[in-house]
Parts: structure tokens; sequence; C-alpha cells
């Protein structure tokens, strides 16, 4: 039986649910008084259920998809403003015992040099990081309990938080390991992690099974619970995510919105982040041998659907997209995006030859983050490398409290120009410190709160004269 409060895989991630709902929302797409109905709904921003959803994705009707793509960067505006929050990946080892067919890490790869970073080259990475700018970092490993345990994780966590270079530190370490036990997730909890992250990379148990075939990872109940089992661990912020191309994108788009509303049925806190990574090309990988790839177009309409149904989540595209698809996944509901990305272990300190890669996929967009931070103000976005949230103990349900009431603007948008200057006084280029400081004295002026703004413009000052980490 379904249940969305269930902890059990196969009742919250129902196949017959999903089945039932892909036909409810095919025998809908024209239906244009249901639709509108749901628009209504939408306007009110309390998100949508996962066949309301389905419907919207479903939509053939030219004039409601236009008012669907309006809606999402209505909401999306709503609730995170023109803020995008950056960050960036830091691949660990790329050892793996498991055998995921869309991977090049998987354990039968015998053309992929495999590699573990020591203490020491993680300190070099983080420093070549800082020196970009960067303040978030998503951490990333293979799944293998010789080379990466979770005692080396801990240890690497340790390591990164501690580093301070210049002016430069490493304010949040998310982290993307596979599905753990509730002990070892709490141990992340007490490292002081930000994100537990975790991609379902597909909800279809059967195809699931097959893309796994070997490993510990071939397990899809455990892994499809790792969310619960993280939770109890103690981490109130986690991040699901499918990977698109895998199966048919309807399916895993009810079955993401099905995961997420299940954690806010079991927990009362929604997932944190979502991210919609495609399946790219790799070594030993040719992303164009699974049947189930989805267009731009496509993509762009998962987007603008996942906004509107969930619109508390962060949203999540990484550099696996070109500068295009990101460009038109901004306006429907991103808030999160990697900038001057490296997919390989050492990449960032000791750059890789094309013989030797140890890229996880190709990416795509590979502008350096200045240039990114650059790109993202001539659109009207504000680039923050605020961590403020997490480090003022507004996680879990007390974030999603301050978002639905609308009062966590009162912090985040103070604490992006803040984050912003120190990354235009430390990082920019000239051109990109112009167009900073520009930017920066035109929002100023949104922040309405008349005691915020003079706190803000205080704290601005005094990042110009060498101080930093200042948050509401």
């Amino acid at each position: 039986m379904y249940n969305p409060k269930s902890k059990k895989a196969e009742e919250f991630i129902h196949d017959g649910e999903i089945l039932e709902t892909l036909q409810y929302a095919e025998d809908h797409a024209q239906d244009r008084p249901l639709i509108e109905a749901i628009l209504r709904k939408a306007q009110r921003g309390e998100g949508l259920s996962h066949r309301e959803a389905a419907v919207l994705l479903d939509c053939s009707l030219p004039d409601l998809n236009d008012k669907i793509y309006t809606l999402a960067a209505q909401i999306k505006e709503r609730f995170y403003g023109n803020r995008i929050v950056m960050f960036a990946p830091l691949y660990l080892s790329n050892y793996c015992v498991n055998g995921c067919v869309y991977c090049p890490y998987h354990l039968q790869n015998k053309t992929i040099p495999r590699k573990k970073l020591t203490q020491e080259e993680i300190v070099a990475e983080v420093m070549a990081l800082q020196d970009m700018g960067h303040k978030r970092l998503a951490l990333e490993t293979g799944e293998d309990p010789l080379h990466a345990p979770i005692e080396y994780v801990l240890e690497s966590i340790k390591t990164i938080y501690g580093i301070k270079h210049k002016n430069g530190a490493i304010r949040r370490v998310n982290v993307n390991i596979a599905a753990t036990t509730v002990e070892n997730y709490r141990k992340l909890a007490d490292a002081g992690i930000g994100t537990y992250i975790l991609f379902q990379e597909t909800y279809h148990r059967k195809s699931y099974e097959e893309l796994h075939p070997t490993g510990p990872k071939h397990n899809y109940a455990y892994h499809t619970e790792a969310m619960d089992r993280a939770m109890e661990g103690g981490i109130d912020d986690v991040g699901l995510g499918v990977l698109f191309g895998l199966e048919r994108y309807r399916y895993e788009f009810t079955g993401l919105l099905l995961h997420a509303e299940h954690l806010e049925a079991a927990y009362g806190v929604g997932p944190h982040t979502v991210s919609v990574p495609r399946i790219r090309n790799a070594n030993d990988i040719v992303a164009d041998s699974f049947t189930n790839g989805i267009s731009d177009e496509t993509f762009a309409k998962i987007v603008a659907c996942l906004r509107i149904a969930i619109p508390y989540t962060g949203m999540i595209v990484s550099t696996r997209e070109s500068q295009a698809c990101r460009e038109k996944a901004l306006k429907l509901g991103i808030s999160q995006i990697s900038g001057g990305s490296r997919t390989s272990v050492g990449g960032y300190a000791q750059g890789e030859s094309e013989e030797e890669s140890t890229e996880q996929f190709d990416v795509s967009d590979r502008r350096s983050l200045d240039e990114i931070v650059r790109w993202l103000m001539d659109m009207g976005h504000i680039p923050s490398f605020c961590t403020a949230c997490y480090r003022e103990g507004r996680t879990g349900d007390r974030f999603m409290m301050l978002l639905k009431s609308g009062q966590i603007q009162n912090c985040c948008h103070p604490n992006a120009l803040m984050t912003l200057k120190e990354y235009l006084q430390d990082y920019a280029s000239p051109e990109t410190r112009i167009r900073g400081e520009a930017l920066i004295e035109k929002e100023l002026f949104k922040v309405t709160n008349p005691k915020v703004r003079r706190l803000a413009e205080e704290n601005l000052l005094e990042i110009s004269s060498g101080k930093r980490d200042f948050r509401f």
C-alpha cells in the first residue's frame, strides 16, 4: 500500500501510485479547467501534490505552458529572491566497489586511473578553491570501505574546516557519499556537515537493480531509505536528486516528489535541496547508449514544475549543463549552481591530462568562477557565498519556517551582499569588481528593514577595511 509516512522504500516510493499518477497526468494533459485550477492553487506558493505537478509536466497547451514558466519564475523570486548560491564539488577518491553501469568509477573499469587524496593533497585542493573565492564545498567520493571509509571522510572534513589561507575559509562542507548507517550519519552530523546529499539515480526499482548489478549499491531499499537514517542520525538538511536519462523522466519526476512528500510527512521537513543532473559522457561511459535522455526543452519544463511543486526547496544545476541551458534554468527556479568545477580527483591544484583524467563526467560549462560571477550579475542575480543559516543553526524545520514566513529575506539578502563584497575584495577581476560594487549599491535599497540595512552598510564598510565574516 502507498503510505508517505512509512519508512519502507516500497511503500513511500510506490510503483503503483507512480503508474496511476502518470496515467492520470496523460489523461488530463489538455484538461484546461483542471490545469488552470492547479495553477491557481500553485499561485499561493504552498506547493502541489505529486499528481498535480505531474499534470503540469504533461500539459500540452502552449498558453498554459507559458503560464507555468511565468509562475515558476515568480515563485523562485518570492522565496529566494535574485540570489544564486555558489559552490564547488571536491572529489576525494574514485575508488569504488560498485558496478554502476553509468558511472566511470565502477569496479570493472580498468582504464581510469584510481586515486585517493592524502590530507596534504586535500589542503592543496582546498587552498586552490579558496584562491578562487569558494566558501562552500560538496565532498564526493566513490564507495569503498578500504580506501574511503567513514574515518577518512571525517578526517578530511576536519582538515578542510581547519584550513585558513589568506582571507579564505571553507565555511560549509556538504557531503555526497554512499548510503550508510545511522551511526555514521551521527558522526557526520557531529563533524558539522551542512547538507547530506545522495542521488537516487532512478526510482524505478527494476531499472535500479539492473543499473547497479553488483556491490552494496545494488540494494534498492537500503539506498532509498538512506535519508530516513540520516534524519535519525541528526542530519536535518538532506539533498535529493535523480540522474535524468536512466529511466523515463516522467517516472523519475514523480518518484522525486514522492520522496519529498515522504520526508515532509515523516519528519515535518522536506528536502533542503533537489538536484537535476542529466547523464553525461565519461571515461568508459557513452551517454547516448542510454535511451531515456531528455531534451533541453524537457529539462526546462522539469525545473519549472519542480519549482512550483516544492517552492521551499533549493534547486541545484551543475556544470554538467551548458551555459545556455543553465541560463534558462536559472530563470525557472534554480537557486544554487557550481562554478569553476573539476570533477576529477586532484583537479584543482594538480590539473589533469587527457590521458590520465579521473573526471566522473564531462563538464559542459568550463568557465572560471570569476566569469560565472560576472555572468550572473549581468543577468541581475546576486552571486551568494553565504553559509550563515547553517552556522546560525537555521537548518531543517527552523530554516523552512523562516522561508515559508518570508522572514528569511531579512537574513539572506544582506548576507548575500556581504559575501559578494568579500569575493569582490579578495578574488574578483577588476571588471567583475566594478560591476559587483554597482550591484551591491543597487541591491541595498531592497533591504526593507531600516535597522538591517544600516547594519549591512556598516558591515560592508568594515569588509572594505579588511574585516571578514559578518552575518545576520
